[in-house]
């Protein structure tokens, strides 16, 4: 019988929020910048709500108030609210996440569900059946451990106990990517984080325990990208680096690009410059649900957004080109950036989107 791949990732920063999407979902479904991206975009609802609510609007005390208090859905840290990965769970794979407590499921056999979410503070993990196991999926361990269907329901129980919050996933759609054999696991990437289902049942380890799990939290990268050394350090950052606490998604975006502009190689300029992207034939959009199809979120130059589903195969000047298919602008260059802080990609026209890693990105676009 082939052997099945399990994905864990580890925590390697501050961000267990999106480890926790992410091993749900055993793909590397989510950035951080796409998760503080509806982290935003939530804030700017509920504001938009607190001001047509009130008879003063924006200049009402509430407002202001909220304002002043910053993001309610994420922090400098990359610490993401419930409503984040309920939103990215249901905007990308049209899932759900309920209360396990709520009374339309706590009757409902535990068994029954495939996987759930679990925070207590600001720590999040996953716990997944895959292949008719479950596993938890905790980024602070070394390793994924396995639950037995008996012990399920006392785990839970016991986490509750602790101060946790268990959410179920309603599969309005399905989970992807159950079980990932050998020869999708190597085509996926990211060695580092899959585990040989066989060995984990036998007890064989591909690294050294760590006897404190918990030591690795708070060491990391931060949403700005700047490194820090407690996760109590929110407002400022060492080594003279930028303090982005407070800034608006706009002042982020504008704040990196600025700095890594700085540091742009004049190639890639130029390699963007060079290509026609008139030439470039933008195929039609897959299906929902088509084998290889991934989504992708733009930022269009005109200040617009856009997801579309592109083939995983197909290359990233396609991204280009329907870019400029969408907002023409003749006699200027289209500029594409993808990650936090947003790095210049027109030196990966030539790759496919899954070897650009690009799957699920968000796309800042502008013409220079």
């Amino acid at each position: 019988m082939a052997d099945c791949w399990i994905y864990h990732e580890k925590q390697q920063a501050l961000l267990c929020g999106q480890h926790a999407l992410n091993n749900l979902l055993q793909i590397q479904a989510f950035s951080p910048d796409g998760l503080a991206q509806i982290a935003h975009q939530l804030d700017q609802m509920e504001l938009n709500f607190m001001s047509a609510g009130n008879k003063n609007g924006i200049a009402s005390k509430d407002y202001l108030q909220r304002i002043a208090e910053g993001s309610g859905n994420v922090d400098a840290s990359g610490n993401f609210s419930i409503e984040v990965l309920r939103s990215a769970l249901l905007s990308q794979f049209n899932l759900t996440l309920a209360n396990t407590l709520q009374e339309t499921v706590r009757n409902i056999e535990i068994t029954n569900f495939d996987g759930f979410i679990c925070n207590k503070q600001s720590h999040w993990f996953a716990i997944r059946k895959v292949n008719g196991r479950y596993w938890n999926l905790n980024s602070i361990s070394e390793r994924p451990e396995q639950i037995s269907h008996f012990r399920l329901a006392a785990e839970m129980e016991a986490l509750r106990n602790e101060g946790y919050s268990v959410f179920c996933v309603v599969e309005i759609g399905e989970l992807p990517n159950e079980c990932m054999n050998v020869k999708e696991l190597a085509q996926r990437g990211q060695q580092d984080f899959w585990w040989s289902e066989r060995d984990l049942l036998k007890g064989k380890s591909q690294a050294s325990f760590s006897s404190n799990a918990w030591s690795n939290v708070g060491n990391g990268m931060r949403l700005d990208g700047r490194s820090t050394t407690s996760a109590g350090n929110h407002g400022s950052i060492p080594n003279g680096g930028m303090n982005i606490e407070g800034l608006t998604e706009e002042e982020m975006i504008q704040m990196a690009m600025s700095e890594s502009l700085q540091a742009e190689p004049a190639s890639n300029q130029k390699s963007a410059r060079s290509l026609d992207l008139s030439t470039v034939p933008v195929p039609l959009e897959p299906a929902q649900g088509a084998e290889g199809a991934v989504r992708i979120q733009f930022r269009l130059p005109d200040g617009k957004r856009l997801t579309r589903r592109f083939l995983k195969s197909e290359s990233v000047k396609v991204l280009a080109a329907f870019v400029q298919e969408q907002c023409p602008a003749d006699g200027k260059v289209l500029e594409m950036r993808a990650g936090f802080p947003p790095k210049e990609i027109s030196s990966l026209y030539e790759d496919s989107i899954e070897n650009a890693r690009l799957s699920g990105e968000s796309l800042q676009c502008r013409y220079t």
